[in-house]
């Protein structure tokens, strides 16, 4: 009799052990996902703090620069695909848009001097620079919980278990291909 007690306190301390460790693995799982869900929405924040700055920066632009409608159309498309973007891809193809057409909006202040000079262009560019740089540090920081979340969910053993439970693959931000090659600097 005591042997049989034996194995049966054995066969579910086994048991315990087991379906702890599943519960735990599955709540580490659902704190790396909701890390990379946290770090997505940071790098929207960013994204929405530099779309914010874009309507003021444009406007201060226009005051010199009416007649550069063009740049201004462009800036205000990207802007608007950038609002509608919903996955990493869209986000950076929106941003490459919104990029190219926020670089030739900067280019314009170098045929007004009275523009390059204005207190309220300058801070509105100083603002743009540091939320350039959030965004970069956000996007970074989504990279690493990605990298983390997607290493676990690939591993053995916790890949059979989060493949069961339909946890995926999460993509990261990356350069564009354009961003890959070196510019060309004629001086």
């Amino acid at each position: 009799m005591k042997k049989k007690g034996l194995i049966i306190g054995i066969v579910i301390a086994v048991v315990v052990i087991i379906i702890a460790s599943l519960v735990g693995g599955y709540n580490n799982l659902i704190s790396l996902e909701e890390g990379t869900n946290t770090a997505f929405a940071d790098v929207q924040v960013q994204l929405q703090r530099r779309s914010d700055l874009i309507p003021n920066l444009v406007n201060t632009v226009k005051g010199y620069a009416a007649h550069e409608t063009e740049v201004f159309t462009a800036v205000s498309d990207a802007r608007a695909k950038l609002a509608g973007a919903a996955t990493v891809d869209e986000i950076n193809a929106a941003e490459g848009e919104l990029d190219s057409a926020l670089s030739r909006l900067l280019a314009i202040s170098e045929s007004y001097p009275e523009l390059k000079s204005n207190e309220n262009f300058l801070s509105l560019q100083d603002e743009l620079a540091g939320t350039e740089n959030r965004i970069s540090v956000a996007r970074r920081d989504y990279n690493e919980k990605v990298q983390k979340y997607n290493v676990k969910i690939r591993s053995f053993p916790t890949n059979i278990f989060a493949n069961m439970l339909g946890f995926e693959k999460k993509e990261q931000f990356a350069a564009d291909e354009s961003a890959q090659s070196v510019p060309n600097v004629n001086f």
